[in-house]
């Protein structure tokens, strides 16, 4: 990263008094959680799990219960790292005015982001919804109910419990996408950190705030489907962990 780019970010966080923070994959990678879209990621390796399937077919609600519950296993207890930590620094220091997050991994939360600065748009691996009256509740005891018994769970009104993560073909929660939508409207800073901003309509939210002249910074390892477009404000390829906590860290000390 030039030193150049290095003092901008550093001046557009301070500056920033209600910031959108944006992030993808690429901020966990750090914690031991793969990457979806990268160059090694996931989706190269997994054919991805449709809504209607999962509702309609016995075997493919099996199947993704057993991919949820070796995800669960595996990364279950990862922890926060500095990516996670100063995105909630510049919540402490009143700069946030939104967290929005395409990740389901529940860091954010662990690392102290309060739930009424965070929009979880892709939904969390650490609950389970029923698809029929709504009820949420937390999703290990059922992992490990599933693990024993080797049975799709159910809720207690008979209807069909799906980890509340948002699957393809699965419309995102209406609340959750205008939240975020009205962040963008609103925000005098927005970051994107660590996506590829190929997902819609969630990568569509910090193009918004940017299409009405707020500053826009995308950090990411590799290119996004936003690179070379005339709202980008900075542009800074690299790893997001090893840029953006400095960055936050020099920002907040001189504010």
């Amino acid at each position: 990263m030039h030193a150049d780019d290095s003092t901008r970010l550093i001046d557009l966080i301070r500056n920033g008094e209600r910031i959108l923070v944006f992030t993808g994959a690429g901020i966990s990678t750090d914690s031991g959680i793969p990457d979806y879209r990268g160059p090694n990621g996931v989706w190269k390796t997994r054919k991805p799990v449709y809504y209607n399937d999962f509702m309609q077919n016995e075997s493919a609600r099996f199947d993704y219960w057993n991919y949820k519950l070796e995800s669960w296993i595996d990364f279950g207890d990862a922890a926060p790292n500095a990516v996670h930590n100063a995105i909630f620094d510049i919540e402490k220091a009143g700069k946030l005015l939104m967290l929005v997050t395409q990740n389901v991994d529940g860091l954010h939360t662990r690392a102290g982001s309060s739930s009424a600065r965070l929009i979880e748009i892709h939904g969390t691996n650490h609950e389970a919804e029923c698809q029929t009256c709504g009820d949420r509740q937390p999703a290990g005891p059922i992992y490990l109910q599933f693990q024993k018994l080797q049975r799709i769970p159910t809720c207690k009104c008979g209807g069909i419990l799906k980890p509340a993560t948002i699957s393809f073909g699965q419309s995102l929660r209406e609340g959750d996408i205008d939240a975020a939508f009205e962040a963008a409207r609103n925000c005098d800073l927005v970051i994107s950190l660590g996506s590829t901003l190929s997902v819609n309509p969630a990568a569509s939210i910090p193009e918004m705030a940017a299409s009405q002249g707020v500053p826009y910074v995308i950090i990411n390892r590799g290119r996004t489907e936003h690179d070379g477009s005339p709202d980008v404000t900075l542009r800074i390829d690299g790893s997001v962990s090893t840029i953006f906590p400095k960055a936050v860290k020099n920002a907040l000390c001189a504010s």
